[in-house]
């Protein structure tokens, strides 16, 4: 059977479409040139505790070692941005939880490598059987050099894909194949000088262009990172309990932005606006309840206690704040590190002068939010 590649790769394209991505690229393999970067970003320890980033070495800039066989990549991207983002209430209500908006709704994991696999499938059903695998932020591979490679955007100096017309409010999903498919160009690079993300980072984990030191990053501190919080970050940290979006938010991009078509990415009630006492009190069962089928799920009820007790500390003085923390006292002692510093910080906003003062740096980032976003409420 002879195979029309380019009749191929249109098609592949709009079926990509038709499954739900509001984009799909076609690259080669060759990501030798990022080999470099990524050991020094290694040898830094910038990956902090994930020691699964170092355990695979260079595997991640050589797909075909981890799909034998494989010649190209088809990189797709899927929005997730969803209505009514509330991103300048959270701003002015550091009493109420800000939760990273891509985790508002259902785990975006299985839902696009099931849509990853519908496409292998519908090409396995043109061309007959071939050698395909979806990835979706699940396996050791350089996603993103591969979509800017493929065209759908190029590494902002924040380390995320952005796009000229989505900003960086999208999933990326990956699948491997070793069909020869024409390729497509990469785009330009339109950050220009603006550096508006490393300015505004509130740990100053962007260390250099396109450089995140993990270490110092909310997103990591309060997902992958299940230690004791250094306190130097704590107060950085605001009312985020669940990652961070800073970096995407003042990106003047991202006014450009689409909310999501996937109902799956819209904000499950139990999580939106919630103030921080609310999800103080849910217990263990009612944590897996409420978190079912989420992102979020996967830190554990305690790590998620020690995020809100940080949050906690960091919202203007409140008797109830203070009975909550005591509450949950003697619980573990990694829980009452964290109470212990919560409180204190609390007691120090007693004076009525002291609450609701908002640094100067949030103020800036509301401005922004209000002006960018018009969407949000």
């Amino acid at each position: 059977m002879t195979i029309d590649y380019r009749d191929l790769t249109q098609k592949i394209k709009q079926w990509g479409q038709e499954l739900g991505f509001q984009q799909v690229g076609i690259s080669d393999v060759d990501l030798s040139q990022h080999e470099a970067q990524l050991q020094r970003w290694l040898n830094a320890g910038y990956h902090g505790d994930m020691d699964w980033m170092a355990r695979h070495g260079m595997m991640r800039a050589r797909p075909a070692e981890l799909h034998p066989g494989t010649v190209r990549v088809i990189s797709a991207r899927m929005d997730y941005l969803p209505p009514e983002a509330n991103f300048a209430h959270s701003l002015r209500h550091p009493e109420t939880a800000y939760i990273s908006r891509y985790a508002l709704g259902r785990d975006y994991h299985k839902l696009i490598r099931n849509r990853l696999k519908r496409l292998g499938q519908l090409i396995e059903q043109e061309v007959g059987p071939f050698g395909y695998r979806p990835f979706v932020d699940s396996a050791p591979i350089l996603e993103r050099p591969l979509a800017e490679k493929a065209g759908l955007g190029w590494t902002g100096k924040h380390s995320l894909l952005l796009n000229q017309q989505a900003g960086s409010w999208f999933f990326l999903g990956e699948l491997l194949i070793d069909l020869p498919l024409p390729v497509d160009k990469p785009t330009e690079n339109k950050c220009g000088k603006c550096i508006a993300c490393m300015t505004s980072c509130p740990t100053q984990a962007i260390v250099e262009e396109g450089v995140v030191d993990a270490r110092r990053c909310i997103s990591y501190l309060t997902i992958e990172f299940d230690g004791v919080i250094p306190e130097e970050f704590r107060e950085a940290i605001g009312n985020r309990v669940y990652g961070c979006d800073d970096c995407q938010l003042v990106c003047p991009f991202n006014r450009f932005s689409d909310i999501t078509q996937e109902a799956d990415f819209h904000c499950r009630n139990s999580l939106k606006l919630q103030p921080l006492t609310t999800l103080y009190a849910w217990t263990e069962e009612a944590f897996l309840k409420h978190t079912e089928g989420s992102a979020i799920r996967r830190i554990g009820h305690l790590q998620w206690l020690r995020n809100l007790t940080i949050a906690m500390g960091n919202a203007p003085y409140s008797p109830a704040i203070i009975e909550a923390l005591e509450s949950r006292e003697g619980q573990s002692a990694l829980l009452d590190s964290h109470i212990q510093w919560a409180r204190e910080k609390q007691l120090e906003k007693r004076d009525p002068d002291a609450i609701n003062v908002q640094p100067a740096r949030t103020k800036r980032l509301t401005r922004i939010v209000e002006k960018g976003l018009p969407r949000d409420a």
